[in-house]
């Protein structure tokens, strides 16, 4: 990568309701000490934000549009790394990808597009390796959490076992706050592209994905509401399970499977034991909190109490080879889909930049690119917690 650079991070998207929530807690961290700016089509509302959210007045502001490609060239060219809030990225994130890919610029977004994903690898893997640019895709409350959180499992497992777990259940506990207008319209954004590429719906529910060509074993179904006897709980499908299990498998292929390549793994939301749990679990299987006309809207989110009220709790089982058993939890202090995913984003970019010298260039998903560096970061700034249970 180019050393003369005039930042170390730029956040793309400043304006919108995410990225102003990124550049607000970068402003509150001083940028840890990096050299840091505001990027979005507009220079007026650029400044707006930055004096709202009590910036430094010096701040610099970058004005770049996803509809002009030379701007984004510009922009990947002036820093280290891109914060990219700036979705559905299927829509609008390919130019900027290509370019940070072409200049060896670093790039985190909050990606959960598994079909655009997939495109960028295939097409931009080659460039990022050659040209030095570490491009992590997915690095909010989708996936970081649950990537993380079976690295940290398995780790423990290699200390314990002295091997991983071939089956490991994600189970969410509690998720208390609203998905994210981002996430909503980029659901939308993929339903429309099966619907004039319907043959993309099997790579859509292909777990192996994003695995590099890596075929592994059938994985359990999530897709229904059941009672899992290991844990004497019902269990309901999770919405986030289909981008998030994608990503762990990739992790592992990308890592050179240290799961093995036997691994199974499912996602679900835990609603409780009984009759009571069962009804729930119906209950959550039926809803749609992406749909209808409740749906959040991208540039909308929950008010600051909101976000400082909202929390999650997932819990992860591990299975031996032998059938002992392990446990791992990972929660959040904030909503997952605004407050705690602005503060997951932001120590992804300053790990990338500042900690992960050593990592060469590609597209990576959290665990194989930052690993327990940035669980660490995450615990010491973003109110995560990491623990054995």
């Amino acid at each position: 990568m180019a050393q003369q650079r005039d930042f170390d991070i730029v956040i793309y998207g400043a304006t919108g309701f995410t990225g102003r929530l990124v550049a607000e807690y970068l402003a509150q961290q001083d940028g840890h000490g990096l050299r840091w700016a505001m990027a979005g089509r507009n220079a007026d509302k650029l400044a707006a934000v930055r004096d709202e959210i009590g910036a430094p007045a010096a701040t610099p502001l970058v004005t770049a549009d996803a509809s002009d490609p030379t701007s984004l060239e510009a922009l990947a060219g002036s820093t280290r790394c891109i914060i990219s809030t700036v979705g559905p990225y299927q829509l609008y994130g390919s130019d900027l990808v290509a370019a940070c890919a072409e200049l060896g610029t670093d790039y985190v977004d909050l990606c959960g597009e598994p079909l655009w994903m997939r495109d960028m690898i295939t097409t931009y893997g080659r460039a990022a390796k050659a040209s030095g640019a570490r491009i992590v895709f997915s690095c909010g409350f989708d996936s970081i959490p649950f990537d993380l959180g079976v690295l940290y499992l398995q780790d423990a497992a290699q200390e314990k076992f002295g091997a991983a777990c071939p089956r490991v259940r994600g189970r969410v506990r509690a998720m208390n706050g609203e998905f994210s207008g981002g996430t909503a319209a980029s659901l939308g954004a993929t339903m429309e592209r099966i619907k004039g590429e319907p043959e993309l719906l099997q790579a859509l529910v292909d777990p192996f994905c994003l695995a590099d060509g890596f075929r592994g074993p059938e994985q359990p179904a999530d897709n229904k509401p059941f009672e899992d006897e290991v844990l004497g709980q019902w269990v309901a499908p999770f919405i986030m399970a289909t981008i998030n299990s994608k990503n762990i498998h990739r992790s592992n292929a990308l890592m050179g499977h240290p799961y093995g390549k036997d691994f199974r793994y499912d996602e679900m939301m835990l609603t409780g034991p009984g009759e009571q749990g069962k009804a729930a679990a119906e209950y959550v299987a039926k809803a749609d909190p992406l749909g209808g006309d409740n749906a959040p809207k991208p540039g909308e989110g929950p008010s600051k109490e909101a976000r400082e009220a909202g929390n999650y709790d997932v819990l992860f089982v591990g299975t031996s080879a032998g059938g002992a058993e392990i446990r791992a939890s990972v929660s959040g202090d904030m909503d997952p889909g605004y407050g705690s995913t602005s503060k997951m984003i932001s120590e992804s970019a300053v790990c990338l930049v500042s900690e992960c010298g050593d990592l060469p260039g590609g597209i990576y998903t959290p665990a194989p690119a930052m690993g327990q560096k940035l669980i660490k970061r995450l615990e010491a700034h973003a109110g995560l917690t990491f623990r054995m249970e």
